[in-house]
């Protein structure tokens, strides 16, 4: 199969615009294809100069497991200056260079001080933990991002924080001395009629409980105290003052666990507050439950679909040979059930994040899974999230020591880079075996190049991502896909993931004069008679009307 994909690439490349034959064709060491005769730099497909960045609703974004991802003072532990030393990995601010991956928008893990790997338990909110730098690295980032085009959120988790919290110290202090007018009294949530279905540990020389869903470290703090909201009103505000572009928000629901609507009420108000000052704010939150539950939540804010994301998610059993039509009309009724509760919410569909095993476990190259999955979320609506180290196929899961540690394994550039895994990791470095960022980027047929490819069809082609989404139904069979009509264009989309080559008459559901293939990508190769489609196994196809 991998023969196959190289053998498409160097086609590709044949029929660019420059004809160039497959001799005259290097690859450098930052895996820019190179006509040998003149030295020009060649994209892997002319039809995808002329890019446009994306518009804020459809970034795509790449989260960053900070101290996984890259480490610039060679402790161990990845860091906001080793981010800055590989942005031009990610976006070096030209869409046409053909340089890098593309990336839209970056989401940060937790950047604040805090005692544990992760960082979700957080310390002072207004101090970088050290060990990811300086206030002054944070600002340089933010810099750079926008320089290049990128969206930057972090990952602001307001639903609890650290026992080592100054704030929780104090609490605890004030239950303590039974002072009812300490203004941290009530600074955290604690046991009260209605606790059922919720945790809490004891304060101790206390009768009282705090409470902690998480961890017995990571206290709640209350949301019924107005002390509490103008607090974290004035942190985010800080960091959106700098520069921050929004927030990815953790534990959303846990805000009033089990009680939706209060959570509903308090997400519209915070986000509304915010949003006075900066109407610009992206957010996405992690509601991690079905749709019933999550659906809510967009009258306030973009939610991630975890409902498709996953080994067993619908993105991942599509690709695995699954029925397309079903996805897409999962899709075309949860971007009009999203719509009915707020206009500016917006689809996010991902694979794998930090909490999850990491995709190319289960979706394997070989068998083109890897591909057609990426193809499924990334050429379609919304704003896709892709985890780093996926564009490489990295694996990692929980395994028999059910540590997340082994979900956020250090990134695997192939260079000199010292990053190192987390603290309680327990995946043998054996297990990974699709190859470092240096080995593929030289490489035409790898899955990094095959990922920068994807992003670059989709940025050319913006009616896939911004236009009103139209399910397609192909009567039994797997073939399906959509179409998507932007400023008066059209364009669809169709992914076989039958395993096999498939030719269907696509005429009775896409009416239209000029129909042609603009773009190709999967295992497979594709054509066109009429409206006779070909679709080659695990291969998606980009049509559009020729324009009178």
């Amino acid at each position: 199969m991998k023969k196959l994909l190289a053998l498409f690439l160097i086609l590709v490349i044949c029929l660019s615009a420059l004809s160039c034959k497959k001799d005259t064709v290097t690859y450098d060491e930052d895996g820019n294809a190179i006509d040998k005769n003149t030295g020009e730099i060649l994209l892997l497909d002319e039809s995808l100069k002329n890019l446009t960045y994306a518009d804020d609703a459809d970034r795509v974004f790449y989260e960053i497991f900070v101290g996984s991802f890259s480490d610039s003072d060679g402790d161990g532990t990845g860091d906001l200056r080793g981010i800055i030393n590989r942005l031009d990995y990610l976006n070096d601010g030209d869409p046409d260079s053909g340089k890098s991956l593309g990336i839209e928008g970056i989401w940060l893990s937790p950047i604040f001080k805090s005692p544990s790997y992760h960082k979700y338990d957080v310390i002072n909110y207004e101090t970088i933990d050290p060990k990811f730098g300086t206030m002054d690295d944070l600002q340089e980032l933010i810099t750079a991002c926008h320089d290049r085009g990128i969206k930057l959120i972090l990952d602001l988790v307001i639903n609890h924080t650290s026992r080592d919290n100054l704030w929780f110290t104090k609490f605890c202090n004030a239950r303590r001395s039974g002072d009812k007018s300490d203004p941290y009294y009530d600074f955290y949530s604690t046991a009260d009629e209605n606790s059922k279905g919720r945790t809490f540990g004891s304060i101790t020389g206390t009768a009282d409980r705090y409470e902690c869903n998480f961890s017995s470290d990571m206290p709640e703090l209350n949301y019924d105290n107005e002390a509490v909201r103008t607090e974290m009103l004035r942190i985010a505000d800080y960091y959106l003052d700098m520069g921050i572009d929004g927030f990815r928000f953790d534990a959303a629901k846990y805000i009033y666990l089990g009680n939706e609507p209060k959570n509903v009420e308090f997400w519209n108000w915070y986000l509304g507050e915010l949003r006075i000052e900066h109407p610009d704010l992206y957010t996405v939150a992690e509601v991690w439950d079905s749709d019933a539950i999550t659906l809510q939540y967009a009258e306030a804010t973009s939610c991630f679909d975890f409902a498709i994301s996953q080994a067993e998610g619908l993105i991942s059993s599509t690709a695995k040979k699954g029925n397309v039509n079903i996805y897409t009309a999962y899709v075309d009724k949860y971007l009009d059930s999203i719509a009915a509760k707020n206009k500016n919410t917006v689809f996010v569909p991902f694979v794998s994040n930090h909490d999850t095993d990491r995709s190319a476990g289960y979706n394997t190259l070989a068998s083109g899974y890897a591909q057609v999955a990426a193809n499924i979320y990334i050429l379609g609506p919304g704003s896709p999230f892709i985890y780093y180290g996926e564009e490489i196929g990295m694996k990692g899961s929980r395994g028999g020591a059910m540590t997340d540690a082994n979900r956020r394994l250090a990134m695997l550039w192939g260079d000199d880079d010292t990053v190192d895994d987390p603290v309680g990791t327990t995946y043998e470095k054996e297990k990974q075996t699709n190859g470092t960022v240096s080995s593929q980027i030289t490489d035409p047929s790898s899955l990094y190049n095959y990922y920068k490819k994807l992003i670059q069809i989709r940025r050319a082609n913006p009616e896939i991502a911004r236009g009103d989404y139209t399910a397609l139904y192909f009567e039994g069979i797997k073939l399906g896909g959509f179409i998507s009509e932007y400023e008066g264009k059209r364009v669809v989309v169709i992914h076989n993931t039958s395993g096999s080559d498939v030719t269907y008459d696509i005429g009775p559901a896409v009416q239209g004069e000029g129909l042609y293939i603009k773009n190709v990508i999967g295992l497979g190769e594709s054509s066109l008679e009429g409206t006779v489609l070909t679709v080659g196994a695990q291969t998606s196809v980009v049509l559009r009307f020729e324009e009178k």
